[in-house]
């Protein structure tokens, strides 16, 4: 299984690195609406408005309020003069039930202003956090020919980045500092060097999966999937891997690119680091009710399937791994208290060559992350901080085995609410709000 992983693990490392940027398209030709899922973001919201506005002058921006405590309605109105910014207000009882709620309110306004008459072929609906900045590039970069520009494709997710990688947390010092800043950089490297090179492998099996930030969907697509209700996103905790889900088994095709990408804030805190997870195995775990839908498509290859049920699969494999992984190494400690010699010479005979290669060919598919990170992300890092880069993401793959058995623990009490992550410049209150 060892070998099988490593060979997979290099057979999506060498695409990725041999990528090269494709030919742009023109942004002009599409219709582009920037969906901006707020609660309680009045400190950031107000940056990301002028953001989007200025550097993408012909899209439009529509900030949802989900009935936010703070004056997050008020900054947007700020921007009354601008008739591309738009507000959309949720009030309670029918608000903070879900960014996919939010996201279909946001859709079925976004219908409504355009009338019964637009070309919903050529309009682009682009979701952004209420922090994230769109790299100046991405609208024609999505407009290429094998992109958007090619019909049969519904959704595009572009490379995401920590705009925060390298930059230490602000008034905190000492080792909590410096182990912040790791986090942050793993996360930049799980999603620009792993994550992208999975995508990009993706693109074989027909399965490219959407994102939470930086998703980019056709608004044709989203007419094809939404329903009588006009709900294309759907209830679950991963709306993002749902809407995939809901795409590709309607016959869409879905892209992703690395030519351009979307910023992100990375998060210094591993206790909201491990929410963020938990939240995202628990939907990951929730769809695990689309495995039929996947396995009957006609519009998936049977790879595809394989892929994707793979994918669903994980955090339960995960959960399977903890209860099998510990038993052999609690019975050689019971072996080596009961008869130390024995032990001693089983591994002098030749026995710690099986734990070296053992042990090479399981670190050997993580710490490869981070010489790849520094060959295709940032240029600048030593090969030796490099590597260590790679045995730190080893370690910060196994706090997924954690979150999978927090998501487990929600799933089983009913826990289905969608709680805020907080920013990292935010400090603790009473409130509840939505992810980023």
């Amino acid at each position: 299984m060892s070998v099988a992983f490593v060979t997979y693990v290099l057979l999506i490392v060498v695409p990725y690195l041999r990528h090269r940027p494709a030919p742009t398209g023109r942004a002009e030709s599409f219709e582009w609406h920037f969906l901006v899922p707020c609660r309680d973001e009045e400190a950031v919201v107000g940056d990301t408005v002028h953001y989007l506005r200025t550097t993408f002058p012909i899209a439009h921006v529509w900030v949802v309020d989900d009935d936010s405590d703070d004056a997050t309605a008020a900054v947007v109105r700020g921007f009354g003069g601008d008739r591309n910014v738009h507000l959309v207000r949720r009030h309670r009882p029918h608000a903070r039930t879900g960014k996919g709620d939010a996201l279909n309110d946001a859709y079925r306004t976004v219908k409504l202003w355009m009338g019964r008459h637009a070309d919903a072929d050529r309009a682009v609906i682009v979701v952004v956090d209420a922090d994230g900045r769109p790299a100046p590039n991405c609208l024609e970069v999505c407009a290429a020919d094998h992109l958007f520009g090619d019909g049969t494709v519904g959704a595009v997710q572009v490379d995401v980045r920590m705009i925060n990688a390298g930059v230490r947390q602000q008034h905190v010092s000492g080792a909590r500092a410096r182990f912040g800043a790791l986090l942050v950089r793993m996360q930049d490297l799980e999603f620009r060097t792993a994550i992208a090179a999975i995508q990009l492998s993706r693109g074989v099996t027909g399965t490219i999966s959407t994102g939470g930030n930086g998703q980019f969907t056709r608004l044709s697509a989203l007419d094809a999937i939404a329903g009588p209700t006009g709900r294309p996103w759907r209830g679950s905790l991963l709306e993002d891997f749902e809407l995939g889900v809901h795409l590709l088994t309607a016959g869409w095709r879905t892209g992703f690119t690395t030519d351009t990408h979307v910023h992100q804030e990375g998060l210094y805190s591993l206790r909201r680091f491990l929410a963020q997870r938990t939240r995202w195995g628990q939907g990951t775990m929730q769809c695990l009710r689309y495995l039929r839908r996947i396995w009957d498509s006609p519009h998936l290859s049977t790879l595809g399937a394989a892929e994707m049920m793979y994918y669903l699969a994980q955090p339960w494999m995960q959960l399977l791994g903890t209860l099998v992984y510990p038993i052999p190494v609690l019975l050689l400690a019971h072996r080596a208290l009961t008869d130390p010699g024995e032990v001693w010479q089983w591994f002098a005979e030749g026995a710690w060559i099986l734990f070296t290669v053992y042990g090479a060919f399981g670190l050997l598919p993580f710490v490869l992350w981070g010489p790849v990170y520094r060959a295709r992300c940032e240029p600048g890092v030593g090969f030796a901080r490099s590597i260590a880069y790679g045995f730190g993401y080893a370690l910060y793959i196994y706090t997924f085995y954690l979150t999978s058995w927090r998501a487990l623990g929600r799933l089983v009490r009913g826990r289905n609410g969608w709680t805020k992550t907080r920013r990292n410049t935010e400090r603790v209150t009473g409130r509840v709000a939505l992810d980023s």
